[in-house]
């Protein structure tokens, strides 16, 4: 497959990301396959967020004079931006928050200690993200619900069948995961799975941390209750996500942190909270960060989310043929129809951390670890993977730098089979 097949005029694209001219530190060209752990920005947003720095930051909200009414005008804005993004019926429902971790920990914190109690089950993927599974522990620990996890099979799938089995067998009162995973790259179908967990009873939470970026979202097509994902996954800045919620819901729980901006009267003897969406956003709020999201939202949907996707499966599927190929590698993940631009792996005799050190000399970055799944990791026995991680700025010559890489990596250490001694990474993506 050549360039000329590709759905996306990469070129022209790449004129907007001045960091992919980067250099690595060997003097090879960048080729950077990090993206599931963050994404590069646009001058789009750089230039967004310096506009505000430059020309009408201040704090949000209550201020009357002309800096005050412009920032919260950009900032609400925004919201109504990532609520068009994300198809929701109102901006009441999307709230800004740190990220997708601190998203979940406001659902946990919030819904989770008002409505689980002894005895209820919290039902995971055994390949979700430690955000989506930490915080569940965490509230086993104060009410005494439990944490239960649908295994994949040896195909690196779950189906239909093992999904509605662990619904009817736990029935849980919460049904949380993510739409993809971040170390296997599988899609999974999130609007049959939540409406098998809703026909059990369940409230559903959806981790699109990893769809956000490469697919669209659709919460009202989907039908979930909750779901979050993060600004620096979708080529916006760090320091800001989005907790979207059924407003039902969101009016129904009590706010999780307090302070100002969440008030609406406070006295000796109590407060009373805001309403929607200022509720869950105590203090001065991620001004910049929410307008460098919406630049970053705006930039991608003109690009168009389907053609994304449709450039990253091309890449995605070049890539796990030519890793099959290679003697002595190992993909750990489904076939490519099941599955976007992620590709894990492990060269037999030769540690993760290692691999990727050898990549980094050859210009290609990509992330060794656990990936911050050690539970799937502890499942399929392996210590830590390599992760090749494409976006809809990566090109087909690219993809055939890092093959070449990883062959010469195994030529250069299968002979001496060196390792490692295993060691716990802090990978946190």
């Amino acid at each position: 497959m050549n360039a000329s097949t590709l759905p996306l005029d990469v070129a022209k694209i790449r004129d907007d990301f001045p960091i992919l001219n980067t250099q690595s530190a060997s003097g090879r060209p960048l080729v950077y396959f990090d993206n599931a752990a963050s994404t590069q920005r646009p001058n789009a947003v750089i230039d967004a967020m310096s506009r505000c720095y430059q020309e009408y930051y201040s704090n949000v909200h209550r201020g009357i004079h002309t800096l005050s009414e412009a920032s919260t005008g950009a900032y609400e804005s925004a919201r109504a931006t990532v609520a068009s993004f994300m198809n929701a019926s109102t901006t009441n429902e999307v709230i800004f928050a740190a990220g997708t971790t601190a998203a979940i920990n406001t659902v946990a914190r919030s819904w989770g200690d008002q409505h689980l109690s002894s005895g209820d089950v919290i039902l995971l993927l055994i390949s979700e993200h430690h955000a989506n599974i930490v915080p569940w522990h965490q509230l086993a620990e104060r009410v005494g619900c439990r944490v239960e996890f649908i295994a994949i099979n040896d195909d690196f799938l779950i189906d239909d069948e093992a999904v509605a089995s662990a619904i009817q067998t736990h029935q849980p009162k919460l049904f949380a995961f993510g739409a993809a995973s971040n170390t296997l790259g599988t899609e999974y179908p999130v609007k049959r799975w939540t409406q098998l967990a809703h026909e059990a009873g369940a409230t559903v939470l959806i981790d699109a941390a990893q769809a956000a970026p490469h697919w669209q979202l659709d919460v009202q097509d989907w039908n979930a209750d909750f779901v979050v994902f993060s600004g620096h996954k979708v080529c916006g800045p760090t320091g800001i996500g989005v907790l979207w919620g059924r407003e039902s819901l969101l009016d129904s729980m009590p706010p999780f942190l307090g302070g100002g901006g969440m008030i609406d009267t406070v006295t000796t003897d109590g407060f009373t909270s805001h309403s929607l969406p200022e509720k869950f956003e105590a203090g001065t709020p991620p001004i910049v960060e929410a307008i460098g999201l919406e630049a970053a939202l705006k930039y991608l949907t003109e690009i168009g989310m389907d053609n994304i996707h449709a450039h990253e499966r091309q890449l995605g599927s070049r890539a796990d043929a030519g890793l099959r190929e290679i003697a002595g590698v190992r993909v750990i993940g489904p076939t490519p129809e099941h599955k976007g631009g992620i590709n894990s792996f492990v060269v037999e005799g030769v540690h993760a951390h290692d691999v990727s050190q050898f990549l980094d000399g050859q210009g290609v970055a990509v992330r060794a670890g656990h990936h911050c799944t050690m539970p799937l990791h502890n499942a399929i026995g392996v210590s830590a993977t390599s992760r090749a991680s494409c976006y809809f700025y990566n090109t087909m010559d690219e993809v055939d730098v890092f093959l070449q890489a990883v062959s010469d990596v195994r030529d250069r250490f299968a002979k001496t089979g060196r390792r490692r001694r295993s060691r716990a990474s802090r990978s946190e993506t």
